[in-house]
């Protein structure tokens, strides 16, 4: 994902893919194959990366040439603050920044998807029938192989604490990991492990003495592991860490064993959508068996959908990893983290700690 201000890197030709405008502020285009009417467009914001979310809005126009869609992508705190600027400029909002779109849904800016594919779609996915979960993804480690040869395995966040606590001298400014101070997923990892873990502290604590490098985003991680800037990160999206390192064969992808955070990207449509019927049209196409199918297949995001089974799916990843996995719950506390007093209590003490031990 881009920062604010920033060019994209990877993204930043104008590039024709199959009909497709992919432009360089991370946005992708596809248009109209013919004359769809007043309502022929579907404007997406979304804190997804392009070559996760492509395959969804290919298939998506494959079933609806008549529409011209428009998905812009933005870091997940971008995404919030441009919607409460501009409430009426996107049709739908797609974001792994789980409490800030609760609390849209629950301020009232989500509408109601009163459909049968929202009637079927798993409770604990949704909240009401304004927000909807539509990937399963982990929370991983990524570690180089160098570090396991000469210091052993890293399976769980015990053997990180122990890692960094006995070499942080070695691991100097080659550890990286979110910024919760501004990283809206960073931020929930953050205060969802510190409920998970008694010894999380010391673990932010541990981080600091490593000197670890603070970014916004898992794209920012995973390209300074590629170009061995970095050989440890820490709390990465597995589903883009999987994309991505599929041939680096040096860096391993590390899912915790003693505890696993899933977090889910939701989904919703604000109530002043510019073209509703198209948002309701893509929004059953997330929920569907047909969107949830390329989510499996195509890309690394892991599919919801209860009739999916087999690689991609949550359904085999909780035959796998069983009670090790905690999922992000979709409910009122999420909404808690957002108080404001709760928030700069929890970034407080996280800059206290992970500068505790440098400091000494």
């Amino acid at each position: 994902m881009n920062r604010p201000g920033r060019p994209a890197s990877r993204w930043l030709l104008l590039l024709f893919l199959v009909g497709t405008f992919v432009s360089a502020d991370e946005s992708l285009y596809y248009p109209a194959a013919s004359d769809g009417g007043p309502n022929a467009s579907l404007v997406i914001h979304g804190a997804l990366d392009l070559p996760q979310m492509s395959p969804l809005l290919e298939g998506f126009h494959r079933q609806n040439p008549g529409l011209e869609v428009h998905y812009r992508n933005l870091t997940t705190l971008a995404l919030h603050e441009r919607f409460l600027a501009a409430p009426d400029e996107a049709d739908v909002l797609l974001s792994s920044a789980m409490p800030w779109q609760y609390r849209l849904a629950n301020a009232g800016h989500a509408r109601s998807l009163d459909s049968p594919a929202a009637y079927r779609w798993p409770a604990w996915a949704r909240w009401r029938h304004e927000l909807f979960a539509i990937t399963f993804e982990p929370i991983v480690m990524v570690v180089n192989e160098t570090v396991i040869e000469r210091f052993g395995e890293v399976r769980g966040h015990a053997d990180l604490l122990a890692l960094l606590e006995r070499h942080a001298e070695t691991l100097q400014g080659k550890v990286v990991t979110y910024d919760p101070a501004i990283s809206g997923a960073g931020y929930t990892y953050a205060i969802e492990e510190s409920r998970l873990s008694p010894r999380y502290w010391d673990l932010v604590a541990a981080l600091g003495q490593a000197d670890t490098e603070l970014v916004e985003t898992t794209g920012a991680m995973l390209e300074g592991l590629i170009e061995g800037r970095y050989l440890v990160g820490y709390n990465l999206l597995g589903s883009y860490a999987r994309a991505r390192l599929a041939d680096q064969p040096q860096l391993r992808i590390v899912m915790p064993e003693d505890y696993t955070l899933v977090t889910q990207r939701l989904a919703l449509i604000p109530h002043q959508a510019p073209h509703p019927a198209a948002a309701e049209r893509f929004m059953d196409y997330l929920i569907d068996k047909t969107g949830q199918t390329v989510l499996a297949r195509e890309t690394s995001l892991g599919a919801i959908h209860p009739a999916l089974e087999g690689a991609g799916t949550a359904t085999s990843l909780r035959q796998e990893r069983g009670e090790t996995l905690r999922p992000i719950i979709l409910g009122p506390s999420l909404l808690a983290t957002l108080d404001d007093l709760k928030r700069e209590a929890l970034l407080s003490r996280w800059q206290r700690e992970f500068s505790r031990r440098a400091s000494r």
